[in-house]
């Protein structure tokens, strides 16, 4: 916290130029005095001895006393002379001493006074200085430049000001970033929709081209048109929902109703959902299920992601081949595993499966691309997680819900 240790330092340093002057002032006092003394002596001395040379006879203890006496006499012997025994000094090299002394007195406490005002100015420009950064840090933050310089940040240099200030930017230029990011997949999404949209919208078109065009189709063909129509709009109705599930999980205004339902149950739900795929394949389901405690979660999501993981199994699998449904449970976790055996995914595709619009080089022509995303970001809102491995003799998705 700089202020204050600054303001700490600054003290010692008042402390000390004011302890420094005590000391000179008093130093000077003790020369003055001895100097008063020597020379008041010096004077009393020389009277005595021309007393005694002049008057052999006198009584020395009595001037001793006399001296010495604390008892102040009214009477001036040397106002005769001009003299005020109130205001002046008998011995003239006294008044001498006396303004060189208050010279001294004078250069020790105005150096003094420098010094306290220079330490406190150093203070102050210090503060400004670091004002000064400050306000061309904020003029720059207010300029969306949060490219500074963090690196040189300690709790003996920076105030809690600019640590605050630090962080907002901190704070700001990661928000940038994702804006930034944002701007850029909402861009890319776009790009990637209109081009899902834009090639079976093509067909219909050019399909129902063909149908207005010509008055004398046979019907079968006009028949296999409309089928063909029909199925391009199933797609683009498939996409457009996917989409939908997707921008409000993204945008967090999902209601997600959670109830507790065992694993099996959600499996059980999947399964039903991909029956007629899997008959058409003759791909066959094999379920082993080894968990008792139950889940928390809301039973339709989990489904649907359960469903599209599945789904993509069984069209990757080879004909009249099986897809293993395994379930166990540790302390830490319910895992379900999911395996086909299919041709794999190559290592290449392996990272960017789960992406948005991917499709792997084995990826049907009708396939979208958002199957897979739509399950893990549907998994992972229920504090899950998503993995997948794979090789020559099939490919295995194992899902891990957290206790």
């Amino acid at each position: 916290m700089k202020n204050r240790v600054e303001f700490k330092k600054c003290l010692k340093k008042i402390f000390t130029v004011f302890l420094i002057g005590t000391f000179t002032f008093l130093f000077i006092l003790i020369l003055q005095y001895k100097e008063f003394t020597k020379n008041t002596n010096h004077s009393v001395n020389t009277i005595l001895i021309r007393l005694k040379e002049k008057y052999p006879n006198f009584d020395e203890k009595e001037i001793i006393e006399i001296l010495n006496d604390k008892n102040i006499t009214k009477k001036s012997f040397v106002e005769k002379y001009g003299i005020d025994l109130n205001s002046e000094a008998i011995v003239i090299k006294n008044d001498f001493l006396f303004s060189k002394y208050l010279i001294f007195d004078v250069l020790v406490f105005l150096i003094i006074v420098f010094l306290i005002i220079m330490i406190f100015a150093s203070f102050n420009d210090k503060k400004d200085r670091e004002i000064n950064k400050i306000t061309k840090l904020i003029e720059e933050i207010n300029h969306k430049n949060y490219k500074l310089d963090i690196d040189n940040i300690s709790d003996d240099e920076l105030s809690i000001l600019k640590n605050e200030v630090y962080k907002t930017t901190i704070m700001l230029k990661e928000q940038a970033d994702n804006s930034l990011k944002d701007k850029i997949d909402l861009k890319n999404s776009l790009s990637d929709i209109s081009h899902q949209l834009k090639m079976p919208l093509t067909s219909i078109l050019i399909m129902l081209d063909n149908i207005l065009d010509d008055k004398n189709m046979q019907e079968d063909t006009k028949e296999d048109f409309i089928r063909e129509i029909k199925r391009d709009i199933m797609n683009i109705n498939f996409l457009i929902q996917n989409i939908l599930k997707l921008s409000k999980l993204d945008s967090n205004t999902v209601h997600f109703i959670e109830e507790e339902t065992s694993i099996e149950n959600l499996i059980d739900n999947a399964i039903r959902n991909v029956s007629s795929l899997a008959d058409l394949k003759n791909v066959t389901i094999i379920k082993k299920v080894d968990v008792k405690n139950k889940i928390t979660c809301d039973i339709k999501w989990q489904t649907e992601a359960i469903t599209n993981i599945l789904k993509n199994s069984i069209e990757h699998s080879f004909q009249d081949s099986n897809v293993t449904i395994l379930v166990g449970e540790n302390k830490i976790y319910m895992q379900i595993s999911i395996k086909d055996e299919g041709s794999g995914i190559p290592n290449e595709e392996l990272p960017h499966i789960f992406e948005r619009f991917y499709k792997g080089k084995t990826s049907k022509d009708d396939s979208i691309g958002i199957g897979l995303s739509l399950a893990k970001t549907i998994i992972e809102s229920a504090n899950g997680t998503i993995s997948v491995d794979s090789s020559s003799k099939g490919t295995e998705f194992k899902i891990k819900y957290f206790k």
